[in-house]
């Protein structure tokens, strides 16, 4: 079964992060293979992750303000709190 194509305003952002990450990804390989200090590395792996966590970041949240939201419809103001709420505490993952 073909599925329609389940695209949001911040997906182009988010392929621009992950490509950047792939080519960083590939310099550290690079790095290594070329005997590199390890703090060099060790620093540009933390970058990779840090923009790979943020693409996550992105997407998660786009899901639950858009997705989330068609599934859900319209609620009552005292129901809407719980998900607002579910929506800030997610930014922490």
């Amino acid at each position: 079964m073909a599925t329609e194509p389940h695209l949001h305003e911040t997906h182009p952002q988010i392929v621009k992060r992950l490509k950047r990450a792939d080519g960083h990804l590939r310099g550290v390989i690079d790095m290594i293979e070329a005997g590199r200090p390890c703090l060099e590395i060790a620093q540009q792996l933390h970058a990779v992750e840090r923009a790979i966590a943020q693409a996550k970041k992105t997407l998660i949240q786009d899901h639950l303000d858009h997705c989330l939201e068609e599934v859900i419809g319209p609620m009552a103001r005292e129901r809407r709190q719980a998900l607002d709420e579910f929506r800030e505490i997610a930014k922490y993952l």
